[in-house]
């Protein structure tokens, strides 16, 4: 049994990612050998179109101000792709665009997608460009209206009808095909990874009952996330696999991000975290008691940390220098600090390496 697909191009406002809107769409409903349906139409976006989209289109706000909202074309869209494989020049971008449009109306939008970018490089390496137009003229493959809907997808059934007569043992094209689940699951991990800030802290993986089953720590928390989710080790992809959601504790520096951590470690305890290698010689301290200043999590915030009896007691994020000089106003801020060997030995390199930014000594 042939595969039906549904060739897609799809025109926006431009904008920042996820906050583009549709202003034209077009749909070729195709069987593998003809086009057994179609669907072109502008879409009010409902906002102004970016003054490079207009020129690059030639689609004018006053052009579309009288087509109809998404809404209104949003059943022909779901049923000339029903049973299809969604088919786009990029396809992330104009699969990412509707599924949003679609969850803006409460609809779960999901389609397997295939990428003819991605296909044609397969199929035919090492051309030069492979940007729809650039790709057309090298396969003598006409378009019209280019960077317009309707234009650029009738090319793209061109180009997908001459990429399933190459693909001779019918093999790459069904390798290519992205499962929605799988895309599903990596734009789960970019939105997850988009809101975690690049900023130095602890982050937490929870898995879907809520429980903390990985704790992470960086000077920069969504890279170092980003590096989680994209690796492939076991361990790696058992998390990828189970996680519903992420938080974080912004921490200002990294003494601070390697003491909530460790701290948290020894709390939740996640189950992917490894076991760390705990010291056993004896880590004291120059002075008996003291605060430990360093930069905070915002403009004119510090963090502090209370040595009091060559122990730590604990640390505070603080905003006003009244409360570091009065030590029963800080005391009554302090989180508790696990006086490890692991967290002492952490303060005492802090303080050798000069990372503390002020000593106050008691």
């Amino acid at each position: 049994m042939n595969n039906l697909y549904a060739i897609v191009d799809l025109e926006t406002t431009g904008g920042s990612v996820n906050d583009e809107q549709i202003t034209e769409i077009a749909i070729y409903r195709y069987d593998g050998h003809s086009i057994v349906d179609q669907f072109a139409s502008l879409v009010n976006p409902e906002r102004k179109i970016q003054p490079f989209v207009v020129k690059l289109t030639g689609i004018t706000d006053a052009m579309v101000k009288k087509a109809p909202k998404f809404q209104e074309v949003a059943k022909r869209v779901v049923e000339i792709t029903e049973n299809c494989i969604l088919v786009a020049h990029n396809a992330d971008f104009d699969y990412r665009v509707l599924r949003k449009s679609f969850k803006n109306l409460g609809y779960d939008y999901k389609r397997n997608t295939l990428d003819t970018v991605q296909l044609s490089k397969n199929l035919i390496p090492d051309l030069p460009s492979y940007s729809l137009g650039r790709l057309c003229k090298s396969l003598g493959i006409p378009v019209a209206n280019r960077h317009r809907a309707d234009g650029d997808a009738f090319a793209t059934v061109s180009l997908l009808e001459l990429l399933l007569q190459k693909d001779t043992e019918k093999t790459i094209i069904k390798e290519s095909i992205k499962d929605a689940a799988v895309s599903l699951k990596k734009e789960k991990l970019t939105t997850v990874i988009k809101d975690v800030p690049p900023s130095t802290g602890v982050f937490y993986i929870h898995q879907s009952n809520g429980r903390i089953m990985y704790i992470g720590k960086g000077k920069n928390m969504r890279s170092k996330l980003s590096q989680l989710l994209s690796k492939k080790s076991k361990k790696a992809l058992n998390i990828q696999s189970k996680l519903a959601s992420v938080s974080y504790d912004e921490s200002g520096n990294y003494v601070m991000a390697r003491l909530i951590f460790n701290q948290k470690v020894a709390t939740h305890k996640p189950r992917f975290n490894s076991n760390y290698f705990h010291l056993a010689q004896p880590v004291t301290f120059n002075h008996p008691d003291m605060l430990l200043i360093g930069h905070g999590r915002k403009t004119g915030e510090k963090s502090v940390i209370l040595v009091e009896q060559n122990n730590l007691s604990g640390y505070a994020f603080i905003d006003l220098e009244y409360q570091i000089t009065n030590i029963e106003v800080l005391k009554n801020l302090l989180s508790p600090l696990d006086d490890s060997l692991d967290n002492r030995y952490i303060v005492k390199s802090s303080l050798l390496k000069n990372r503390i930014e002020r000593i106050i000594r008691l």
